[in-house]
């Protein structure tokens, strides 16, 4: 492996710009990794019951605790239990199906009643699909379901009271499983608006959370009404409370967009709120990953990951037109991934002294069966019709086994993991518990790379990610300190890259992906472009070998591209040797003549960014 390093002892400083040298008697800085997932749909969404889910939030908390489950005539256990969860059914409709199906008066009657519960009634249970036709017509019969309209339009309502009992049994579950110290548990839901979706997490317990009503989608499809809302909580209540934007690479180009909702210019006020109440994103999930693409990087050998989605919709011109969006892919790119809004925010920081962007990066499933599984040896799927069967493979590839939350806390708690994801001392996996640490400060030396020591070092010399970096002088250059080591059991890694975006004096905007530490002795060509690690997977069995690849990697990395008049950010992106994804797991478990297509994946970490503003 090769790194850049920077020998010169520099004074370090955190991002209020107070000097530091050592850490204060009784200076405490998180130590512990939690693993978590906030997007887990139940039988309570609108559009996983009617896809066969009737796992309840208590069974999902439970699956999610290493309970055994019994689902649809299985019996499942998650193989390594999460630290953390939240249940985020969808605000739209909550409870709608059961309430209709258990004949709960507060579903209102209407013209359509009699019609939708006979549907409901009518559909086969997932388990019973025997073919890719009856498949394929409860996918469609499910769909439509799904979409029916409810409370404000026709088809079917709810009574006020009756919201009130679902939102409170939901609030119930969660304080019933939040153990502090051993299991965390939030109260939350997701806001669902076009493709411009969000999850929202309270900060604290059932007293306050119970004092309202989830805003959803029927009160307003503008999260700027959404934002005013979690505003007011915070100044009614004593909690705090946050939202998730995820599925950006689906938004078509809206969820970054450089103006408001209405398409009025963003002001300061406007960048504030919303760095404020969005201060991380999904940035992976089982819809796939939206950190960058090809049309955004085209130079970034790894930016076509798990694009399945976006190339299916790609090719969908009513879906283009209902977003409303007339602009080019390239453009609709800039503005739906990652990488595009955090090169975004830079400039409108210029503009109004504010970053709208400034957000962290997490992963989570988005699993609408109510397990949180991420793993592509054993990935149950997106929705009930979606788990393990030999029909799901081609109509279900375009769906990844992701994602799943990492978070850096001093403790298993609400308050210590929400302060975490607070700061975006957080990171996001496509699956697997790839350990990461990621440093930036003004003095890292190549030796702090081999500390045993090294978070200690890491915070006493500079910020963790998430962070800020502050200049202090002339000459000084950043450097980082990285680690990332492999999944207990897992696959090798094959790299750790450093991404950098940054605006020149001229307000353009660039990136460069830069390998910083790599396995194999293998050599960079004459254009800095590092040869691929190979690959051990053998497709005939689904399995690989760890006989290339790296188990862990410490670097420290300076940026000698460095300009102190140029305002950047970096993260870090660490690569997974190739291992054969869960559709050739499929294929071989089932006998299948044809490997559906992707038949290989490298699983990745993606850090929150430090940033440096001059």
């Amino acid at each position: 492996m090769r790194a850049l390093v920077f020998v010169a002892l520099i004074t370090a400083y955190n991002s209020s710009g107070s000097e530091h040298y050592s850490p204060a008697i009784g200076w405490e800085y998180p130590e512990n990794l939690y693993w978590g997932d906030t997007h887990v749909h139940t039988y309570l969404s609108h559009d996983a019951y009617p896809t066969g889910t009737r796992v309840t939030p208590d069974q999902a908390y439970r699956f999610a605790k290493g309970e055994t489950i019994h689902a649809d005539g299985h019996d499942v256990r998650l193989r390594r239990p999460l630290d953390f969860m939240m249940v985020a059914d969808h605000a739209e409709n909550m409870g709608v199906f059961p309430g209709l199906m258990a004949g709960k008066s507060c579903i209102l009657a209407s013209g359509d009643r009699e019609r939708l519960y006979q549907q409901l009634s009518e559909l086969p249970a997932p388990s019973d699909i025997l073919s890719a036709k009856t498949a394929q017509e409860f996918e469609i019969a499910s769909a439509r379901l799904s979409n029916a309209k409810g409370i404000k339009g026709e088809g079917f309502s709810i009574e006020e009271g009756c919201r009130w009992h679902v939102w409170h049994d939901v609030i119930d579950s969660a304080e019933e499983h939040n153990h502090p110290g051993k299991f965390t548990t939030f109260i939350g839901y997701e806001y669902s608006s076009g493709m411009l979706h969000r999850n929202v997490v309270f900060s604290g317990g059932a007293e306050n959370a119970r004092r309202v009503l989830p805003f959803s989608s029927l009160d307003s499809i503008n999260p700027e009404d959404l934002w005013s809302y979690l505003e007011k909580y915070r100044m009614d209540t004593s909690d705090d409370v946050i939202s998730i934007p995820h599925n950006g690479n689906l938004s078509r180009g809206n969820m970054f967009m450089g103006v408001t909702f209405d398409g009025a210019e963003i002001t300061s006020d406007y960048a504030k709120t919303r760095a404020s109440i969005e201060p991380l994103i999904e940035v992976t999930q089982i819809k796939g990953t939206s950190e960058t693409h090809p049309l955004i990087s085209p130079d970034d050998e790894f930016a076509d990951h798990e694009q399945q989605w976006w190339e299916l919709l790609a090719d969908i011109k009513p879906y283009m037109k209902l977003v409303g969006s007339e602009r080019s892919l390239a453009d609709q790119a800039a503005t739906s991934f990652a990488r595009g809004a955090l090169k975004e925010g830079l400039s409108i920081e210029a503009k109004v002294g504010v970053n709208p962007f400034k957000f962290g990066m997490i992963g989570s499933t988005d699993s609408h069966t109510g397990f949180a599984t991420a793993r592509e040896s054993n990935f149950w799927g997106k929705m009930a019709m979606d788990q393990p069967s030999r029909f799901r493979a081609e109509r279900s590839s375009i769906y990844s086994a992701a994602g799943y939350a990492a978070v850096w806390a001093k403790e298993n708690t609400r308050q210590a993991i929400f302060a975490a994801m607070k700061r975006r001392e957080v990171y996001a996996t496509t699956g697997p518990r790839i350990r990461v640490r990621f440093f930036g400060g003004w003095g890292y030396l190549a030796s702090d790379a081999l500390q045993p020591n090294l978070a200690e070092v890491g915070y006493r010399k500079g910020v963790p990610m998430g962070g800020d970096l502050v200049q202090r002088g002339d000459n000084r250059v950043p450097s980082f300190l990285i680690s990332a080591s492999r999944e207990p059991g897992g696959a090798n890694l094959d790299r750790v890259q450093v991404v950098k975006g940054w605006r020149d004096k001229k307000g353009g905007l660039h990136e460069k992906v830069y390998d910083v530490a790599w396995s194999d002795n293998r050599e960079a060509d004459i254009y800095g472009r590092l040869p691929p690690a190979g690959s051990t997977v053998n497709l005939n069995d689904a399995s690989y070998l760890n006989s290339i690849g790296s188990p862990s990697f410490s670097v420290t990395w300076i940026d000698t591209d460095f300009e102190r008049d140029e305002a950047a950010f970096y993260y870090v992106r660490v690569l997974q040797i190739p291992t054969p994804r869960w559709t050739t797991y499929d294929a071989v478990l089932y006998g299948l003549s044809e490997l559906p297509s992707p038949e290989v994946i490298q699983e990745r970490a993606y850090t929150s960014p430090i940033w440096y503003t001059p």
